[in-house]
């Protein structure tokens, strides 16, 4: 659970860094940094609810 939790922060900020790319480089004649943001906003509610899942199921302890 550890491994996914790890692999979705890295697809967030990999998706982050991406939209940075497409920002500078097409200088607002594509779509493509906004469908970066959209991927990074949704693996981050993935992201939150399978925590708030994990507290749930009490996988993880919160204080």
């Amino acid at each position: 659970m550890k491994i996914l939790a790890i692999l979705l922060l890295l697809s967030i900020l990999y998706s982050l860094g991406s939209a940075l790319y497409f920002m500078i480089k097409d200088k607002g004649d594509s779509t493509r940094m906004v469908k970066s943001l959209t991927i990074r906003v949704t693996l981050s509610l993935v992201l939150f609810m399978l925590m708030m899942l994990w507290v749930y199921i009490e996988y993880i302890h919160g204080n």
